[in-house]
């Protein structure tokens, strides 16, 4: 028998609630969160069994369709998120899949915003139409674009903000507003602005997804994904994908996810700070052609990002004078920041999307985007922000 310690605590700050929200504790009385790897549950008789399955007593059945320990992630996010339900996913990657195809079927249409991640775009370009499902890509800041995509077999749009990894910062409550009168649910991928600085449900979206290898682990543990939605679209439509389907999230990573979530606040809110001051100096040199960061007056969407975003970005994308040599030579050079994919880590990471994440998406659909041999997406991590000052300056001298 476990013990939810957290009944009836609802007006909790965010901090508090990323420490304590959703722990059940067992008859041992754990301070931390227990980890239950177990992958199936015992029944007292045939008649429990039967009233577990047929939905009768709530209980656990497999963890392939639930599991105590994924249950406290999925308790503590939703509760942060303000939603009714959530659903931990393997990876970031199988929450998008997971959302966008409980949200349709055969004969329907989805609208997408073109500024996705390489993996995001093969889902609405090339998955989505081998089981009969239309996609159309929109400039997705451009909201007469989603307007006039608009079909009456619209059912579900899809974007995320700020984008990867041009940062573009798309208006949420206007598109979850023509969503809304074309009867279709909003997905919003909130990864790059994290919990902490955006909330797309209170601003009209109806599902919100992440991947929470970044940031919530944000430490290079584990790969984990979580789709949060209404209780009656997890129920009816999620779960049973969930459970036929496997993308569920394992025990294990749920309980390192538990352990980011308590320390996310504090991480998000110094790397931030250490990116705005990475920012700036990037604005004022010669060598950078185009810096894009969130944080700053001069980015694109300034009067959307006020609008809708509590904070700048642990995120910053740089254009460097000459290309892609001169680029690669930039990264080369840095010492503290490393190279890599990945991002929202406590350490500060580079990469080049042309050649990277974004090399898949092809060289025109990569030009549309503003995607050049230049550019180069910056993850600041925990490092006192003048090493990672004094590690920019001397890899831009190298260029």
């Amino acid at each position: 028998m476990t013990e939810n310690t957290t009944t009836g605590k609802k007006n909790w700050r965010p901090a508090t609630t990323l420490v304590h929200g959703g722990t059940t504790r067992s008859p041992f009385g754990e301070t931390s969160e227990a980890l239950y790897l177990t992958q199936g549950f015992v029944y007292d008789n045939a008649e429990a069994a039967e009233a577990r399955f047929n939905g009768e007593d709530p209980g656990y059945v497999y963890s392939r369709y639930a599991n105590p320990t994924v249950s406290m992630f999925e308790d503590r996010i939703k509760a942060l998120e303000g939603a009714e339900a959530a659903r931990g996913t393997a990876s970031g990657m199988a929450a998008v899949n997971l959302a966008l195809m409980a949200s349709v079927k055969a004969g329907d249409h989805v609208i997408a915003a073109k500024a996705l991640f390489g993996s995001c775009r093969y889902i609405c370009e090339t998955l989505l139409p081998r089981f009969g499902v239309e996609s159309t890509l929109v400039d997705g800041t451009d909201i007469e674009q989603w307007k006039a995509a608009v079909r009456p077999n619209t059912r579900a749009m899809f974007l995320e903000s700020p984008t990867n990894p041009t940062l573009e910062v798309i208006d949420i409550a206007a598109v979850a507003e023509i969503a809304k009168e074309a009867g279709a649910r909003l997905i919003v991928d909130n990864v790059f602005a994290t919990p902490m600085f955006q909330s797309p449900l209170e601003l009209g979206a109806d599902v919100v997804v992440y991947s929470a290898t970044k940031h919530i682990d944000g430490q290079g543990r584990c790969l984990g994904g979580v789709v949060l939605s209404d209780e009656e679209w997890i129920a009816d439509e999620l779960m049973p994908f969930v459970k036929h389907t496997g993308p569920h999230m394992s025990p294990f990573s749920a309980w390192v996810l538990l352990k980011g979530l308590e320390t996310l606040p504090i991480r998000v809110a110094r790397q931030t700070e250490s990116a705005g001051k990475v920012a700036d100096f990037l604005a004022g040199q010669s060598k950078v052609k185009r810096l894009i960061y969130p944080g700053r007056e001069d980015h694109p969407q300034a009067d959307v990002i006020k609008r809708q975003m509590r904070g700048g970005s642990t995120m910053l994308a740089f254009e460097i004078d000459g290309g892609k040599e001169a680029a690669f030579r930039f990264t080369n050079a840095l010492e503290i920041i490393r190279i890599s994919n990945n991002l929202g880590d406590a350490k500060s990471l580079i990469t080049h999307p042309a050649t990277t994440t974004h090399q898949s998406i092809g060289e025109e659909a990569r030009a549309e985007l503003d995607i050049n041999d230049s550019l180069l997406r910056l993850s600041i991590g925990l490092e006192d922000p003048l090493d990672l000052l004094e590690d920019v300056e001397k890899a831009l001298a190298a260029i």
